[in-house]
């Protein structure tokens, strides 16, 4: 097993499936024991857990709301039993609203704000006095933080948030010694993605127009996010990286 990170720990939020399982396990097999929050998926976060443990890697289930504040509380108490240190903390964990945005409602608004953007700065919160120098925090985005996707309106306004919120974090923390950085997925054929009224035509079109190849993986951006966990990437911060192919170049 690679041991890039040896020694390291990490706590990924929303990592029972998707790209955030992807994400747990690049993390571990460069040598991190790994914190994996889920939702409500205890059985394939559990799951998880065991696979990442049998590769000689420590790892713990904490279920948790990250838009919660008090839950987030919880989240790093049961951290906190487990582990004494946190040296990178990714932002995965998402959830939304997929319809037009004139119907949208308050209640939409605060769900998709306080699970996607409100998140990260709960978890980097919570996350300084465990981190030390070197620490990296990371948050999934995507490309309808810059493009207008149909349904898609509230989700992609609180991925923008999510992106300007990181680079607030990054000019913080950076005399710290903590980076911040976002990675922004393509079109990734995951659980989610099944929820979108246009899945098919999303792929289609992806698949048409990127130079890189017809399908992005959970793996492609898991591989993202370990390298800005990298000591190399250390002047990398308040960043976002694209990772999709070259899908957002192409007419």
């Amino acid at each position: 097993m690679s041991a890039a990170l040896a020694g390291k720990v990490a706590l990924v939020s929303g990592a029972a499936r998707g790209i955030g399982r992807a994400i747990a396990l690049k993390l571990a097999a460069s040598g991190c024991d790994v914190a994996a929050n889920y939702y409500n998926s205890a059985s394939e976060a559990e799951a998880l857990c065991a696979e990442i443990r049998a590769h000689g890697r420590r790892a713990v289930a904490i279920q948790g709301s990250v838009g919660v504040p008090d839950s987030v509380d919880e989240i790093y108490a049961e951290f906190g039993r487990h582990f004494d240190r946190l040296d990178f903390v990714v932002s995965n964990a998402a959830s939304g609203v997929l319809k037009p945005t004139v119907e949208m409602t308050l209640k939409h608004w605060r769900w998709c704000m306080e699970t996607n953007a409100l998140a990260l700065n709960l978890l980097a919160q919570r996350a300084l006095p465990l981190m030390r120098d070197g620490g990296r925090i990371i948050a999934l985005s995507s490309l309808g933080a810059q493009r207008a996707m149909p349904g898609y309106g509230f989700v992609g306004a609180s991925k923008a948030a999510l992106e300007a919120l990181a680079r607030s974090l990054a000019q913080e923390l950076g005399p710290r010694g903590i980076r911040v950085n976002v990675v922004s997925a393509g079109v990734v054929d995951t659980d989610a993605l099944s929820y979108f009224p246009n899945r098919d035509e999303l792929l289609a079109d992806y698949a048409r127009r990127t130079p890189a190849g017809p399908v992005l993986t959970p793996q492609d951006v898991a591989g993202a996010v370990y390298l800005l966990c990298l000591p190399e990437a250390a002047m990398i911060n308040g960043h976002t990286l694209v990772v999709d192919g070259g899908f957002a170049i192409s007419g």
